[in-house]
């Protein structure tokens, strides 16, 4: 343990800023000498990265508590009034432990910098919190929440007057203002009691909740179908302890699809997530209660979302198996049922749009270019999708919106939130499932049939875990091989382009000729083959993790054919990147 993070600790203990149990958190460590802890939780200062805070909750300088929400939202606060006259910011909060309090502490840091705030009066999902910023015509926003992590851990993000997650230069200002506070006394504050008696905060109720129900329905394909034919569809939906369950039972059942099943024992918000290793719709497992009611219920599907409800994870029933479909699988299928259905009723805007991620499968863009959809690529995370659709209607008002997608099971099917939603697409999700119910299919068939019509595309994730400082450079050297050490082949398919998005530019190995990509700069590198297969490796921003992201295809044969040609390149491809990488 460094001599820095002790007497950090046991400055800590003697500051009567902070509360008597947050100092004897603290004093507790040091009398029980548990070195590591303390040198864990004083080692360095909790980061503000691009989109704000998150970390395990507890004292200390590295942690999630009152004095880094603190710290987060006066930067923020000093970030707005030097862009903003009169600046009001919306706020939201998750089921997490303390997310109410740190709501409240950020309301009222807020509030002693005399910006005005509106504050939701019950736990709401991320959506609404990107809907109240721009409902109220607000500066910024702030959602309390970890998204998905595991139950320790909380979150501060931070979000702009578009309703977006921030970006530059936004967000480099709030983090230099951010790092400027070394000392917790200076930060303005006052008691959220007396903040609530200035007149400056606002308590968000159902109006503006209702309002948001009352978008989202505009944009359900088909209406007709959902009242006439909806609850012959029966499903199984959990919210996974979080904040779910009424805005999205809200929404089905406003459309007609009122045939599905609660998972009681999911239902109530719930910090712990008692009954799942941890609170995330992409692993299987956190469905397990969902599908085990699914299968005795009889039920055609079963859908669950993570505990601010910005994702949604899906399993299926089909010829009597279970099958969990990939966050790029129920985005290809949502699009696809978007596009051909506004094409079908002749609902098709005029100059229409979709925006993905670039490690979000490639089927996208072919069945954007099939229907004649302008297909947007950008970086990963869905704040660079919502800049995106910013950049567009400023740049080409005329265009319209119709979808987004990232391949991490993120979804948004309307233009009146900023950030992924699983509330809006939820709706779409349900009412795609009865259009192949009443046809005699499963969303299995239906993807199938996309497969048998553009070609089979088959997407993998592997994720490598580096710990601690030796971690971080094990993945700086992975990355530094791969950029500067390129191989002429993966597994006997020659590199064609590599595109390197920390360069900003794309070199293609035949022409060797050098093109600009017009994307944020971003530790990202790509590698496109002869035979169009795609490699992405991606330092997490949140992790000690490296990711490779495998985009293969296959459109020649039977369908069995080009998906056992397609899944065995992936495999092989893995496994030449786990022993390469454990070489570097």
């Amino acid at each position: 343990m460094s001599n820095e993070a002790l007497e950090k600790a046991k400055s800590w203990v003697k500051n009567t800023y902070f509360s008597k149990e947050s100092i004897d958190e603290i004093r507790q460590l040091l009398n029980n000498n548990n070195l590591d802890e303390i040198t864990d939780r004083f080692y360095k200062t909790l980061e503000f990265g691009t989109g704000g805070i998150r970390g395990v909750i507890g004292a200390g300088e590295n942690r999630m508590n009152i004095y880094n929400i603190r710290k987060a939202t006066q930067a923020l606060a000093t970030a707005l009034n030097t862009s903003f006259k009169s600046p009001s910011v919306a706020i939201s909060y998750d089921s997490r432990h303390f997310s109410i309090e740190f709501a409240r502490e950020t309301a009222a840091v807020l509030v002693a910098n005399n910006i005005k705030v509106f504050i939701y009066k019950r736990l709401n999902p991320v959506c609404l919190l990107s809907y109240s910023v721009r409902y109220h015509k607000a500066q910024a926003g702030v959602m309390i929440t970890a998204s998905h992590n595991p139950p320790q851990y909380n979150g501060y993000k931070v979000y702009w007057d578009d309703g977006a997650q921030v970006v530059a230069p936004h967000d480099q200002n709030i983090i230099d203002a951010y790092n400027d506070i070394t000392d917790y006394n200076t930060i303005k504050s006052m008691p959220f009691e007396k903040a609530e008696q200035s007149g400056m905060i606002t308590w968000v109720g159902e109006d503006v909740e209702n309002s948001y129900q009352e978008k989202i329905r505009t944009k359900v394909i088909n209406p007709q179908l959902c009242r006439e034919r909806g609850t012959e569809l029966k499903f199984v939906y959990t919210p996974i302890h979080g904040t779910g369950l009424i805005p999205c039972t809200t929404a089905l059942r406003s459309i007609g699809l009122t045939n599905f099943l609660i998972v009681e024992e999911q239902a109530k918000p719930d910090g712990d997530f008692p009954t799942v290793k941890s609170p995330n719709p992409e692993n299987p497992e956190a469905l397990d209660l969902a599908v085990k009611l699914m299968q005795k219920e009889n039920a055609d599907i079963a859908f669950g979302t993570d505990p601010d409800a910005d994702r949604i994870g899906i399993a299926v029933t089909h010829n009597d198996e279970i099958y969990y479909l990939s966050g790029n699988q129920i985005g290809t299928m949502l699009f696809h049922y978007v596009a051909c259905n506004l094409k079908k009723l002749d609902k098709m805007p005029v100059n229409p749009y979709m925006v993905k991620t670039i490690v979000t499968t490639r089927l996208q863009d072919k069945i954007g270019a099939h229907f004649g959809i302008d297909v947007y690529n950008t970086l990963t995370d869905f704040k660079w999708i919502c800049g995106k659709m910013r950049e567009i209607e400023q740049t080409n008002p005329s265009s319209n919106f119709l979808f987004g997608t990232e391949e991490s099971f993120g979804y948004l099917n309307h233009n009146f939130v900023r950030d992924k939603d699983g509330v809006g697409p939820i709706m779409l999700l349900a009412e795609m499932s009865l259009h192949y119910k009443i046809q005699g299919k499963t969303l299995i068939d239906g993807l199938n049939d996309i497969y048998t019509q553009f070609g089979f595309y088959h997407e993998s994730l592997l994720n490598l875990n580096y710990y601690g400082k030796e971690g971080g450079e094990k993945i700086q050297r992975i990355m530094n091989f791969f950029r500067n050490e390129t191989p002429k082949d993966i597994c006997g398919d020659n590199i064609a382009i590599v595109e390197d998005y920390q360069l900003q530019n794309t070199h293609n190995l035949k022409t060797n000729t050098i093109t600009k990509i017009d994307i944020p700069k971003s530790n990202v590198l790509g590698f496109i083959m002869d035979s169009g297969n795609i490699l992405y490796l991606r330092p997490s921003g949140t992790e000690p993790k490296i990711k490779f992201y495998l985009l293969f295809k296959d459109d020649e044969g039977s369908l069995p054919e080009m998906k056992q040609r397609a899944i065995e390149k992936s495999n092989q491809v893995i496994e030449y990147i786990k022993s390469t990488t454990q070489k570097i």
